[in-house]
């Protein structure tokens, strides 16, 4: 999905070259056209349906029937009934050979997902889904994430990305819009990354190298299935990565190792699914965000506040999991645990915190069916339970700083500042009920309860420095109401009214706005009801249509601010009223030539009751969302050999609460060819493409309310990309 980022408004006409501020119709109109040039020019002979290769139309167009997503907490699920508007798609299905640089690569097609890619080792990509968690500082908010169905966000709604592997994923399943009825913690949305499905025979090996200049990833994947002699078939996957780079920013070095396995079976009528992922990251350099003056002259440069203050991080991560199964769909139960740990050093302009974390989780569900009187009812429930213990410590930064009280040393690590345990736990119940009534229509309510509680332990206490221990609960009750109907097999029109909450994570709990420590108790979980309604199918025989409408108005939307004399430290307040409301289109299609696709979002965003120290924000709109937002696509295809172009396209956006700074839109375009060569028993897949084709100069993320006037953190600029691999069975 779209990589959000804009460019500065402030940039000189100078700039070379700059994007024209053209309507984004028109800029979709040459993107037509060139797709088309590029089709002709290659010549490919038509493909017709009856003849494209099973496996990839089954992909890129696949029979509604037979397409299930399992985010919808029930088991597998067909697409056309449920009431929600959701979206399954395999990325690599539309655009070939993907290179995976960051997770917005996977969400490329998924309309009303927005990622703001931050070019940061150290930051993770924001993503947004419906504008909740534009206003992210790190990590991901306001938007559910999970692995094959195993949450990797924590009880109090914050996500660290930056362990998922992404050369594993094969599906992504998201659910756009207030999911708290069946998710809990979840304002925006949910995302599933699902693992890519085993080898089907005993054993295959799979090598990737990607090489784009300031950054190379090698991978090696292994995969297969086993059918013992009278016994359940087996599957197993191994995979590890390694990634290098060394910009496209200054102080811009990163190197990381993640690694990921599954195994399944079925032991006494259970199906039994093992998974476990690490990850290393010894260096991560953060180059920070810029002003529009540095924007405009040099977007390859660092804060110098960031090069001075040695920021970064080192991260190593860990988790386990089991997920278990017994029964079908419609009568059965399932249930997982997990269990985590993660040791976080990171370097900031304002301190060096540190963080050794441990989590686990489990949930729990079960499902029924019935039919009487030719209706036919469905009845679901679950709970959830987790828990993140933090043993958090922060210490002055005195990198290269003169000898002190606060810093007896010229290392990055002076005196202690805060020493806490944090504890988050979070308990949720739900049920559902699903009843089939004639005329092809379905209904579905939903019902949540979530109870979080926060728990701050301080452990540096002294004369001066008082106990700002404190605790914390938030409790929630979320209902949701559905209805779908089938206007044909392949086609449904579906409309809901759900409702959600998020609450402050525990890290902008204990920021108070003038720096000082403690629970900040005047800060308020933000509640979201939303009224949406869409259609979603084919449309012909070669064409999906995903559309949705909707309307979500939010009380106490938590905002973010940058606290004075602490650059890089966020807090947070409560705004009064926003409102959302939105257009989501996508459109999927079978060309005589090859395929294409479009992502289209409109998104009026506006905080409709909002006062600061005085100053009215009501009617400005919420800052770090564009209004206009598309991503499309064209693959064209002869033989074994492919040609893709996709061009990235946002409106500008605000980048402050007052409105009075703005980043201009953009249009980014990519083009990739290559091959799936076989030979035998081995597939040869060379590559070459390449980013920023135009060499557009952007920001391709916007840090919200930011000090300084750094608000942008930019896009590289063109960049040439080759990547070969090899699988052999």
């Amino acid at each position: 999905m779209l990589r959000g980022g804009q460019r500065c408004a402030h940039a000189p006409s100078a700039l070379a070259p700059r994007v024209p501020r053209a309507p984004l119709v028109r800029r979709l109109s040459a993107f037509c056209a060139l797709a088309t040039t590029v089709l002709v020019a290659l010549s490919l002979p038509a493909v017709s349906v009856a003849h494209a290769q099973p496996d990839t139309l089954t992909q890129r167009l696949p029979v509604i029937e037979a397409v299930s997503v399992r985010i919808s907490r029930d088991g597998d699920r067909s697409l056309l009934d449920l009431p929600f508007a959701i979206t399954r798609l395999n990325p690599d299905s539309l655009r070939p050979q993907l290179r995976r640089v960051g997770v917005g690569d996977l969400l490329f097609a998924v309309p009303g997902v927005q990622v703001q890619s931050r070019n940061n080792p150290t930051q993770d990509a924001r993503i947004a889904v419906r504008g909740f968690g534009a206003r992210s500082a790190f990590g991901v908010r306001g938007v559910k994430v999970l692995r094959d169905g195993i949450p990797l966000s924590l009880p109090d709604g914050q996500t660290p990305m930056d362990w998922l592997d992404l050369e594993t994923v094969g599906t992504v399943e998201a659910i756009r819009g207030t999911a708290a009825a069946l998710y809990g913690n979840a304002a925006g949305g949910v995302l599933d990354f699902r693992t890519v499905e085993s080898a089907s025979v005993p054993s295959e090996l799979r090598a990737r190298f990607w090489d784009g200049g300031s950054a190379r990833r090698a991978q090696l994947m292994g995969s297969g299935t086993i059918v013992p002699a009278g016994r359940p078939e087996r599957t197993w996957l191994a995979s590890i990565t390694h990634t290098r780079t060394n910009g496209p920013r200054a102080f811009a070095e990163q190197e990381a190792t993640s690694g990921f396995a599954r195994l399944e079976g079925t032991f006494r009528n259970t199906r039994l699914k093992l998974l476990a992922s690490g990850f290393d990251m010894p260096l991560a350099q953060n180059p920070g965000a810029l002003t529009a003056a540095e924007l405009a002259e040099d977007v390859r440069q660092a804060d110098p506040l960031s090069i001075s203050r040695n920021a970064g991080k080192t991260v190593r991560h860990g988790q386990v999991g089991v997920v278990a199964e017994q029964g079908s769909a419609d009568n059965g139960l399932a249930a997982a645990a997990w269990v985590g740990a993660r040791d976080l050093d990171n370097p900031l302009p304002f301190a060096v915190v540190t963080v050794d974390r441990r989590n686990m989780g489990l949930w729990i569900r079960g499902t029924s069916s019935h039919v009487w009187q030719g209706f036919t009812g469905r009845m679901s429930a679950g709970i959830d339970i987790q828990s993140v213990n933090d043993e958090r410590r922060n210490f002055e930064n005195c990198f290269a700083q003169a000898v002190s009280e606060r810093c007896p040393t010229t290392s990055d690590r002076g005196a202690l500042r805060v020493d806490q345990r944090e504890v988050v736990q979070s308990e949720g119940a739900y049920v559902r009920y699903e009843l089939g009534i004639p005329r092809k229509l379905e209904a579905s309510v939903a019902l949540r309860w979530d109870q979080i509680r926060f728990d701050v332990d301080d452990r540096f206490v002294t004369a001066t420095n008082l106990d700002d221990s404190g605790e914390e609960g938030q409790i929630a009750v979320n209902p949701m109401f559905g209805l779908t109907w089938r206007v044909r097999p392949s086609l449904s029109v579906y409309t809901n009214f759900s409702s959600a909450f998020e609450t402050p994570t525990i890290t902008e709990l204990t920021v108070q706005g003038d720096g000082s420590a403690g629970l900040n108790a005047s800060l308020k979980p933000q509640r979201t009801r939303t009224l949406e309604t869409g259609v979603r199918g084919i449309v012909g025989t070669r064409t999906w249509l995903d559309v949705a409408v909707f309307e979500a108005r939010t009380d106490d939307e938590l905002i973010p601010f940058e606290v004075p004399g602490a650059p890089g430290r966020r807090a947070f307040r409560n705004a009064g009223r926003t409102s959302r409301r939105g257009l989501e289109a996508s459109v999927r299609t079978l060309l005589g030539r090859g395929d294409a696709g479009i992502a289209y979002t409109a998104s009026r965003f506006r905080f409709d009751e909002y006062e600061v120290a005085g100053t009215q924000f009501g009617g400005n709109a919420v800052p770090g969302v564009p209004v206009h937002q598309a991503n499309a696509w064209i693959t064209a295809r002869r033989g074994d050999w492919f040609a893709t172009l996709d061009v990235v396209s946002a409106s500008s956006v605000t980048v402050n609460d007052a409105a009075t700074e703005r980043a201009d839109g953009f249009a980014a375009v990519g083009v990739r060819a290559g091959a799936d060569i076989q030979l035998d028993r081995v597939v040869l897949s060379p590559m070459l493409g390449i980013e920023n084709a135009l060499d557009a100069r952007y920001a391709s993320a916007v840090l919200v309310n930011a000090t300084r006037g750094r608000f942008y953190e930019p896009a590289p600029p063109r960049t040439i990309f080759a990547g070969f691999r090899i699988t052999a069975r």
